[in-house]
């Protein structure tokens, strides 16, 4: 089975997000840079992000803010996303169950694949770290998804882009593939990946059908 992280891998949401984190932020007067939450936040679950900021500022965000950033992030990822280069392509040639799991809330990860007509490549199997207790780099959610499809973990392989979801899936006895094709990626990425457990990492999706068949000969 194949499993796809959704943001800076099926969707080129990262420096969306990223900046609209830091607008929101710096509104409520958390002074934090789109480059911070990229560099420390990415692939990790939004409530993590908020937790960790209140936690190195000792200081409290106010108490509706988690539903004024999602808010501000789904309006701009429904005005501005764009799926993937080439990643239509690489869903239509690659073969079997293909799965969604992602460290956002599930109405935005469907409203991500739906605005990009990608929903119809993987829906209904979408999952969130939401759902779990642990998100990325604990290997929750990815034992979540196997368990829930009825398929063993080393039978799995998953596409990545951050550090923390290549560790995840490495950490679920999984087959991690690193993406760098995303517009967030900086120079070391490649490298973090691999660093992280990734057996292959690409920057084109065209490559993916071909990287697949070598990890496994699927």
């Amino acid at each position: 089975m194949l499993i796809f992280d959704c943001n800076g891998v099926l969707v080129d949401s990262e420096a969306i997000a990223a900046t609209v984190a830091s607008q929101e932020l710096t509104r409520a007067g958390f002074a934090v840079s789109p480059e911070i939450v990229s560099r420390f936040f990415a692939g990790r679950r939004p409530a993590d992000m908020l937790a960790d900021i209140e936690t190195a500022t000792g200081r409290t965000l106010p108490p509706n803010f988690a539903a004024v950033l999602a808010g501000a992030t789904m309006r701009r990822l429904r005005s501005d996303l764009r799926a993937t280069a080439h990643v239509a392509y690489a869903l239509t040639w690659l073969r079997g169950k293909k799965c969604v799991a992602s460290s956002s809330p599930l109405d935005r990860v469907r409203v991500s694949l739906d605005s990009t007509d990608l929903l119809r490549y993987f829906d209904p199997y979408l999952f969130s770290a939401s759902d779990v207790p642990r998100g990325k780099p604990a290997p929750d959610l990815f034992l979540h998804v196997a368990a829930k499809v009825r398929v063993e973990p080393a039978d799995c392989i998953v596409v990545e882009d951050s550090p923390a979801g290549v560790s995840a899936a490495h950490a679920a006895g999984m087959v991690p593939i690193g993406f760098i094709g995303g517009s967030h990626t900086g120079p070391n990425l490649g490298a973090y990946l691999t660093s992280a457990g990734a057996r292959a990492v690409i920057a084109d999706m065209r490559a993916l059908k071909s990287t697949v068949v070598a990890l496994r000969g699927w």
